[in-house]
C-alpha cells in the first residue's frame, strides 16, 4: 500500500506540473550586491552579479557585445548608499527566457 500511495503522490506531482503557467516556468528574479567607489560603478557590479548568478554565457556575451542572448533581463530596482570603499547597491532584476 505504501508502495501504491508514494507513486500515486508522484503521478500526481508529475501531472499537476504539467499544468504550471508558461510564464512562471520562463521569468525568474534574481538579485544581488555590489561595492563600488561610485554608485554607477557600484551598480554595474550589481548587474554583473545578477548575469553571472543564472548564467556565465550570458555574462560574458554582456561584457563583450551588452546584449543577453536568450534571455530579457529588466534594469534591476536598485538601493544604493554609503559605505563600504564608497558605495553599495542591492539589486533584483526580472529575467525571462526568450528561446
Amino acid at each position: 500500500m505504501r508502495k501504491l500511495s508514494f507513486g500515486a503522490a508522484l503521478a500526481l506531482a508529475v501531472l499537476c506540473a504539467g499544468f504550471s503557467g508558461d510564464a512562471e516556468a520562463k521569468c525568474f528574479k534574481k538579485s544581488a550586491s555590489g561595492t563600488a567607489t561610485t554608485v554607477d560603478g557600484a551598480k554595474f557590479q550589481v548587474k554583473e552579479a545578477i548575469l553571472q548568478s543564472f548564467d556565465w554565457g550570458v555574462w560574458a556575451a554582456f561584457m563583450a557585445s551588452g546584449t543577453t542572448p536568450g534571455y530579457r533581463v529588466s534594469t534591476p530596482a536598485y538601493k544604493c548608499s554609503p559605505g563600504g570603499m564608497g558605495y553599495n547597491c542591492r539589486g533584483t532584476s526580472t529575467i525571462c527566457k526568450t528561446s
